[in-house]
């Protein structure tokens, strides 16, 4: 039986590794995602039946239920609200891997200095994912009591003080409790209650527009917690899985981080999203509003728009009218493109996602380094509820907090058409001065009426 339980996690990481290279590609993403969770479940049962821990009775109910709940999840959870269930799914191994290095203590406090040293990780890394994530999900759902949002950085003076005070009271009762596992009870309560302490205390100082590094942050702490908890129960699938999740987060991270030409530590320690919604250098002006009408006369005319889509086209769930105004604009001759910032959305890769559920062709899915030096040769850029991932702030004025951060450059090109439902800022809670330049139009409106209009007016 142990011989078969071996092949079995062999077969599963081998899914988990094929999965993952399959998950770097847009076009394989798909088929990456079903065999790492065909690899998981496999893992899960195998690991039921060993030493018979569950019969197969309660297996096939756990599998019943549990696929109910993530189809239903998978159905009614609106593309919007993905972030915040990246972000929940984070929390959820987070206290997963806290419980089974907690469980593993009470049933056997004296355990071995090396396995002692794991349960601590464990609960440590767990903790700090769980409440941690349980904050970046408030931020992303903009919760607020009153007049106060949670979403909003949450700063005050002496802060990293008190951060590094907390960890090294962990660090402490750490020592404590591993000088004497049997013991060290209270010390090991102490562990917990900080350890979620410290995820909150983290997570509270980030601002909206560092969300989607916090998450792929938060993803590779789940993966190390789980780690961990593989090395508590003596689980080589669970070491393995957790290892992989735990690289290739912090992978995510450092690309994410580049991308906003950031180190970690500032998106971590600077609150960054703390700037209020002033104007700013260049935020001044006259804006140019447009009519659908006249939008359209300027796409039919054009030989190369591009669409620029950020959260708003998520919001408004527009990406099938974008799509099928895409359609529109090949069959009039004109070349289409989609240029994706790394960060825009509010979770890694999720104008991806948001454009593949509309069948968007990946070979029209243009990287921010790729489209940036084409940008003076496109006739019509049109920003889809996008703002800070456009904003020329971010080359041109050194007092703006995103300054330095690489944007598209749709400033650049012939004409930008702006479509947003009014002049307010984005999640970085700043101006944008692009929609002031002489060659901006604003086109106000939904995004998903916008375009259906527009549909409308290239049928007609």
């Amino acid at each position: 039986m142990i011989t078969v339980i071996n092949l079995v996690y062999i077969l599963s990481a081998f899914l988990f590794a094929m999965g993952l290279k399959l998950l770097s590609s847009p076009a394989t993403a798909r088929k990456g995602n079903l065999l790492s969770a065909l690899g998981m479940f496999l893992a899960v049962v195998v690991t039921l039946f060993d030493q018979n821990i569950i019969d197969y009775r309660y297996i096939a109910a756990g599998v019943l239920v549990g696929s109910v709940i993530g189809i239903v999840a998978a159905r009614i959870v609106a593309m919007t609200a993905m972030p915040e269930m990246g972000a929940l799914l984070n929390g959820f191994g987070g206290i997963a891997s806290l419980l089974v290095g907690w469980a593993e203590y009470l049933n056997n406090p004296a355990v071995p200095a090396f396995i002692g040293t794991t349960i601590f990780l464990a609960v440590l890394i767990g903790g700090v994912t769980f409440s941690g994530s349980l904050v970046a999900w408030a931020k992303l759902k903009e919760i607020s009591f009153g007049s106060f949002r949670i979403g909003k950085p949450i700063l005050f003076r002496g802060q990293q003080f008190v951060n590094s005070l907390l960890l090294l009271a962990i660090l402490v009762a750490g020592i404590l409790y591993l000088a004497d596992p049997a013991a060290s009870g209270n010390a090991f309560l102490v562990i917990v209650a900080l350890s979620f302490i410290l995820g909150v205390m983290a997570v509270v100082p980030i601002g909206g527009a560092d969300m989607p590094v916090v998450i792929s942050l938060l993803n590779s702490y789940s993966g190390m917690a789980a780690c961990a908890a593989g090395f508590v129960v003596s689980n080589n699938i669970l070491i393995v899985a957790g290892s992989l999740v735990g690289a290739s987060g912090l992978i995510l991270t450092n690309i994410m981080c580049k991308a906003m030409n950031r180190s970690l530590s500032n998106v971590l320690f600077s609150g960054f999203g703390s700037a209020v919604a002033t104007g700013g250098a260049g935020a001044e002006g006259e804006i140019k509003p447009l009519s659908v009408e006249d939008a359209y006369y300027l796409l039919e005319a054009a030989s190369s728009v591009a669409f620029v889509p950020g959260y708003g086209l998520a919001v408004a769930q527009a990406q099938h009218a974008i799509k099928e105004l895409a359609d529109l604009l090949e069959a009039n001759g004109c070349e289409v493109r989609f240029a994706i910032h790394p960060v825009a959305g509010r979770m890694p890769g999720h104008m991806n996602v948001l454009l593949a559920e509309a069948d968007v062709p990946y070979d029209q899915l243009i990287e921010m380094e790729d489209i940036n030096p084409l940008m003076e040769t496109i006739d019509v850029c049109v920003v889809v509820g996008a703002n800070d991932v456009v904003n020329p702030a971010a080359l041109e004025d050194e007092t703006s907090p995103i300054y330095g951060m690489p944007i598209i450059e749709v400033h650049r090109s012939r004409t930008t058409i702006v479509i947003k439902r009014s002049m307010a800022t984005g999640f970085a809670g700043i101006q944008n001065p692009l929609f002031f330049r002489d060659n901006t139009r604003m086109l106000f409106g939904d995004a998903k009426a916008v375009l259906q209009s527009l549909v409308a007016e290239f049928k007609s």
